[in-house]
């Protein structure tokens, strides 16, 4: 029979039994539409991941001097050229900073804390989370800046506020201590009480004087395209021979482990909800098929071949999954972009979330590459769900179905 008629009757055959099929078609729609709002959550948990990694003072690329990830200290450091810039396009440059990081002891009047004393030049700190921090009183206003910036849980935990005095104490390259005094220009509230406990900034410059150096311990780049690390990094190691020149995969792998196990988890998470559907939607021909043996008997009676009854039942399959995961797939995208645009806000749970390198509003984040892997997929379990029915259609002789 040509493909066109069995199209027409697979079409009508679906409207003969309208609740069943519109039973099965609510039942994909929320499969798909459940599948697509998932994803878009977890690839958002996903690129929270990495965009917090990459904020975190590391940059998609950072130059190191060597054995510095092991012993952070100030005799971990290089000198860099002045005037020197990233060999990279403008186009595909979002910004650098250079940075020095050391561990120092900080102290209020009443506490005492360990933390990394960071200077910065705070107008290459777009790169970094410091670029996005809400800030109670000023922030550092350039490199020689001599004021500190702390974050809100330190300064609570110092017992200090804006305008106070503190005390650091660090190791200049001399491998003495160097101890200066410092006014609080504000406090930062990052994302996380963990940035806020670990940091705190002034003017690079300024810290240079306090350890006597014009040194710097690191210098971060952050791209506009993540495709172009690897040669970004071939051409930073070239130049940085001496350096150690790490992406942020080497950095944080354990960030990196998890943005990388996620891909997996959604492919399973698809194929558990679609193997939970296909079991519906396999039952439900089944039933279709046993119900029309007597129509199928008489059309193989007159001439209809087996292989054009397969034909029809898969093509009623393929034509319900088409409907199916055209709506879920669109009101999956609503759901996550309308219903949840504006992200779920996870901060009563802050210390999990913190843990996970996660933000405190979670949004969700749809990707074409994951609409197409949805669509794809449901279609082929959908052609492959119909086939044992149709099998079942054509086992059946014409002359015993008929006396049904």
């Amino acid at each position: 029979m040509p493909l066109k008629l069995l199209a027409a009757l697979s079409v009508r055959n679906l409207f003969r039994h309208k609740r069943r099929n519109l039973m099965l078609l609510i039942a994909i729609v929320v499969a798909v539409a459940g599948v697509v709002v998932t994803n878009g959550l977890i690839r958002g948990m996903q690129f929270d991941m990495r965009e917090a990694a990459v904020a975190n003072l590391t940059g998609h690329i950072k130059v190191l001097a060597p054995g510095y990830l092991d012993d952070p200290n100030i005799e971990k450091s290089f000198e860099l050229a002045p005037g020197w810039q990233p060999d990279v396009p403008d186009a595909e440059l979002e910004g650098w900073a250079a940075r020095i990081r050391i561990p120092a002891v900080i102290m209020s009047e009443r506490e005492t804390r360990g933390v990394q004393f960071v200077g910065v030049d705070p107008t290459q700190e777009n790169i970094s989370f410091l670029g996005d921090v809400d800030i109670v009183g000023e922030g550092i206003s350039d490199a020689e800046d001599g004021r500190v910036l702390i974050g809100v849980e330190l300064a609570r935990q110092l017992e200090t506020d804006v305008g106070r005095r503190l005390v650091l104490i660090t190791q200049g390259l001399d491998g003495r201590n160097r101890e200066a005094g410092f006014r609080i220009a504000g406090l930062y509230d990052a994302e996380g009480t963990a940035l806020e406990k670990q940091f705190v900034f002034t003017g690079v410059t300024a810290l240079q004087n306090m350890v006597e150096a014009p040194v710097v311990t690191e210098v971060s780049i952050k791209l506009t395209d993540e495709l172009k690390e690897g040669q970004v990094k071939n051409s930073l190691s070239g130049f940085f021979s001496t350096l150690d020149v790490k992406n942020w995969q080497e950095l944080e792998p354990q960030a990196a482990a998890m943005f990388i196990y996620v891909d997996s988890a959604i492919l399973i998470w698809f194929l558990v909800i679609m193997g939970a559907l296909i079991f519906g939607l396999v039952n439900t021909l089944i039933t279709a098929v046993m119900e029309r043996i007597k129509e199928f008997g008489m059309l193989r009676a007159v001439g209809m071949k087996s292989s054009s009854v397969i034909v029809q039942v898969v093509l009623e399959s393929t034509v319900i999954m088409l409907v199916g995961v055209a709506l879920g797939v669109a009101v999956g995208w609503l759901l996550a972009t309308q219903w949840l645009g504006d992200g779920i806000d996870l901060s009563q749970w802050a210390q999990g979330v913190e843990m996970a390198g996660m933000r405190s509003v979670l949004t969700p984040l749809i990707l074409l590459e994951d609409i197409v892997l949805v669509t794809g997929l449901s279609l082929f379990f959908g052609v492959l769900a119909a086939l044992y029915p149709a099998w079942r259609a054509i086992k059946i002789k014409p002359l015993e179905a008929l006396r049904r």
